[in-house]
């Protein structure tokens, strides 16, 4: 099939990414004739047909209707066989609702926050319009999917859930041998300290608060924190000398290399407020750490029996209790049970269920054909 992505810029850093691009190659090995569609910014892409948005240089509200509208352009000029935008577009076939849904995100964080109002509104009137119109809908949780039927109403013909692939060889137990006492040392923790790690940009959506609370009212007080991310670190570091956490936080900044950090790591806390999936999830699971994390994790449906715990958000208390039972736990069954999870993530399955989808779309339009507008 002559598939069109649309898509932001990726590379192999950062879960969002590494995500796509794991699913682009995968659509590509699987012989479908696969174009990209980006703004500037994108790298080639072996065996796919690069095609650039010419985006002027602005930001906010103005970049999002210009990425609409020049999407729109670049869409309507050629015959797809099917159209999948990740991005908040409206001429697709499939919306991949990779950021789950801005009006729950606002919602789990108490509601719009006072800057960017105007921005929020068109993104939150976007939204309405994306899941209404599009033909298919694929949320990448089962809980994202009841999100979107019970917020926008989606019925369940064309909505669809279609999980996260993972690079199970990247992410591996076996690379223990090969990182972690490198990794260690490189972060300042002792090769027998137990260590959890915390994986993600945006600190205050994904619990870096409640990670630390919950670390810090751990009984074994060798156990270290290392912290992976973008984002201001200055409250968090406050955060965690008032609770005597001191020198037992690595403070590791935006990392490519983020498979060192799960070898170097003995379990992933993630006490998110609002994650659609995270891929961090997988990957900490193929990598065999055990995972801590909440219900509002569409990731936690991949955390089962033995290899991690859901908890709510927000609920330090428990994060600790997970983590202190982690740490009595076996080292051995918690990387099997969790590396066990991880295994039917495969890009293999996830491309599988996206071709269910396309085989539901009507022919492809012609270059005078529009999507149901």
């Amino acid at each position: 099939m002559k598939v069109l992505v649309v898509s932001r810029p990726f590379v192999f850093h950062g879960g969002v990414e590494r995500a796509t691009a794991g699913f682009v190659h995968a659509l590509v090995a699987h012989g479908h004739d696969v174009h990209l569609l980006s703004p500037p910014g994108q790298q080639p892409v072996a065996g796919v047909t690069l095609h650039t948005l010419a985006l002027p240089p602005v930001s906010g509200s103005l970049r999002v209707l210009v990425l609409l509208l020049a999407t729109r352009l670049t869409v309507r000029r050629r015959s797809w066989d099917a159209v999948q935008s990740h991005e908040r577009t409206l001429d697709q076939d499939v919306y991949r609702a990779g950021e789950g849904c801005h009006r729950a995100y606002l919602d789990a964080l108490g509601g719009p926050p006072r800057r960017r109002v105007a921005y929020h509104r068109l993104l939150l009137s976007l939204e309405r319009r994306v899941f209404t119109r599009t033909p298919e809908i694929a949320a990448i949780s089962a809980r994202g999917a009841g999100e979107i039927a019970a917020l926008y109403g989606v019925p369940q013909a064309r909505l669809s859930v279609v999980y996260n692939g993972v690079d199970l060889a990247r992410f591996h137990p076996d690379h223990r041998a090969r990182d972690r006492a490198a990794a260690r040392a490189e972060a300042g923790v002792p090769a027998t300290a137990w260590a959890a790690l915390f994986a993600g940009s945006g600190f205050e959506r994904k619990g870096l608060a409640t990670a630390l609370q919950g670390m810090a009212a751990m009984g074994d007080r060798t156990s270290r924190l290392l912290v992976v991310g973008k984002g201001d670190t200055q409250p968090y570091r406050q955060l965690a000398d008032t609770l005597g956490l001191g020198e037992r936080v690595a403070w590791l900044g935006a990392r490519p290399d983020v498979e060192r950090w799960y070898a170097a790591a003995d379990a992933l806390v993630l006490p998110t407020r609002y994650e659609p999936f995270g891929n961090v999830h997988l990957e900490a699971l193929a990598a065999g750490l055990p995972v801590v994390t909440t219900t509002a994790a569409g990731g936690a449906e991949a955390v089962g029996a033995g290899c991690g715990a859901v908890v709510a958000p927000g609920d330090a208390p428990a994060v600790t209790a997970a983590l202190e039972a982690l740490r009595a736990g076996d080292a051995r069954d918690l990387t099997a049970a969790a590396r066990a999870a991880a295994e039917p993530f495969t890009y293999a399955r996830q491309v599988a269920g996206f071709e269910r989808i396309y085989r539901r779309l009507p022919a492809p339009r012609t270059d005078s054909a529009s999507i149901n507008r």
